[in-house]
């Protein structure tokens, strides 16, 4: 048995979680595996009740899961954020998962906005270090709110975060059969903290012969990403260049209503979130595009070692947008439930189940 925690989040997090637990359940259902799926109520609505965002022993009850299926967050009821920040962050942080797990793979060329690209040529995975750098949240305002303001936000970066990133990243490539690896900084300019990041990048370099790595300073590997990105394969960065650049490779593969991502440590914790916004004024209008919660749930069966399922659930993913079985932001007229009710319909098809 795999134990799987949901916490739905809020606005259309409820909506498309809702079908990527239904597809789950299919592939459960149909290959013998028990898949059992835990909801968690942390959101707004909590908040609002409540006053908590995390409660007490949260983080103990979650390390127990084999993986958290987390959906977007953010009401405007709660103008600050403040539970959605101390949600998702508070999972980051606390379960210390430092690996940001960003897969960019085109599944149908009329999807990329680049023309005559196929879908071949874009396919390529980004690891963002997921705990440090200018995220921890780490500085202050002096003489807030007058002229004399003075703002800091420190970038925080350790050798032991840099250097378990970058062997994360190696590793994978080592393990794919990914014979080319860039890294990608700012040390150029960030003068401490990205050197710190190149000189490591040296050094663990030349403990994978196999590989061919390059260093890439951030502005040039944005546009090469949209000159040729066909050219990458394995791409690792920091956490906020990380942020920039998978949002770029999520418009290469067809736009952010297609992006999956795990939060992972290694030894630890799992947790698996489409990219996009909780958007609330789409929220209960039955239109907002599963399938990043969908293949989110692929990732997640492929972490747990349902290899096979997970396969099958991106193969299905492709026949649905393929057969134009998608809501209108990729040119369907589906809506949210019924591009569920079509990936489950191809998941349990004779072709499906054949892969």
């Amino acid at each position: 048995m795999k134990r799987i925690a949901v916490i739905p989040g809020d606005g259309i997090g409820i909506e498309v979680t809702r079908e990527a637990t239904r597809v789950l359940e299919c592939v459960g259902r149909l290959s013998g595996v028990e898949l059992r799926l835990d909801p968690f109520d942390y959101g707004a609505e909590r908040y609002l009740r409540t006053g908590e965002t995390l409660p007490p022993g949260a983080l103990e009850r979650l390390r127990d899961y084999d993986a958290i299926l987390l959906g977007a967050l953010g009401d405007p009821r709660v103008p600050d954020m403040k539970h959605a920040a101390d949600i998702l962050l508070g999972l980051r942080f606390g379960l210390d998962l430092y690996v940001n797990y960003r897969p960019v793979r085109l599944l149908d060329e009329r999807l990329c906005p680049l023309k005559h690209r196929k879908a071949s040529e874009v396919d390529f995975v980004v690891f963002r270090e997921n705990t440090e750098g200018l995220y921890v949240g780490m500085g202050g305002n002096f003489k807030r709110g007058t002229p004399d303001e003075v703002a800091i936000q420190e970038d925080i970066n350790t050798r032991k975060g840099v250097e378990r990133i970058l062997r994360h990243a190696f590793e994978f490539a080592r393990a794919r059969g990914k014979t080319r690896l860039v890294m990608s900084d700012k040390s150029n300019v960030l003068t401490y903290g990205h050197d710190l990041w190149l000189r490591v990048f040296r050094q663990i370099s030349g403990e994978y012969p196999g590989i061919e790595a390059r260093h890439i300073y951030v502005d040039a590997l944005a546009m090469q990403m949209i000159k040729d990105p066909s050219q990458f394969q394995v791409i690792v960065t920091c956490n906020m260049f990380g942020d920039i650049l998978t949002d770029l490779g999520a418009q290469l593969q067809g736009g952010m209503g297609l992006a999956a991502s795990a939060n992972l440590h290694p030894e630890g914790s799992a947790l698996f979130e489409p990219v996009h916004g909780s958007a609330p004024k789409y929220a209960g209008r039955n239109v907002a595009n599963p399938f990043g919660a969908i293949l989110t749930a692929a990732l997640l069966l492929e972490h747990v070692g349902l290899l096979e399922q997970s396969v099958l659930v991106e193969n299905a993913v492709t026949a649905c947008i393929r057969s134009d079985k998608t809501t209108r932001d990729l040119g369907g007229r589906l809506g949210t439930r019924e591009v569920g009710d079509a990936v489950c319909a191809e998941i349990e098809s004779p072709a499906g189940m054949r892969g």
